[in-house]
């Protein structure tokens, strides 16, 4: 449409996807987007990370989770090192086009490098963070190495 000022989130919904899939997503000056993994069955929020142009076409052909490690400068493969990868059952682009979500079913429950089913474990209570959720498996004996977070 001429003069249409529609995201990329929009064209998609409005049924005029772009020849390329990838196209209509909005990557920052970095190639990144931000991606959100929520639980399948509960709708928790697990973890919001980064994914490049490469990690979201992997994830979206294999069907498991894969992100852009900022700090290794790497694909990172969800699971790679502690076996608590993500199956993905759906993805979806914001209206933006500028976020994606990944909704996941999360094997062994743990999402979180501490050992936690979420990294959303802090709750603002009376103007401080306090940890509301438990540590369901201590991060050494998950990961090979300590992880790099």
């Amino acid at each position: 449409m001429s003069g249409d000022a529609r995201t990329g989130g929009e064209a998609v919904a409005a049924g005029a996807p772009p020849a390329d899939w990838l196209d209509a997503v909005r990557w920052d000056a970095a190639g990144l987007v931000t991606a959100i993994a929520q639980e399948a069955g509960t709708g928790r929020i697990l973890m919001v990370a980064s994914m490049n142009r490469e990690a979201l076409a992997e994830t979206a052909r294999g069907g498991r989770a894969v992100y852009w490690s900022r700090s290794r400068g790497r694909l990172w493969r969800k699971g790679e090192e502690s076996g608590h990868g993500q199956a993905v059952r759906e993805l979806r682009l914001d209206c933006d086009g500028d976020a994606v979500l990944l909704v996941v079913e999360q094997d062994g429950g743990i999402a979180c490098h501490t050992g936690r089913a979420s990294c959303f474990f802090s709750r603002l209570e009376a103007g401080r963070w306090v940890v509301a959720d438990p540590v369901l498996k201590d991060p050494g004996s998950i990961y090979r190495r300590e992880p790099g977070r």
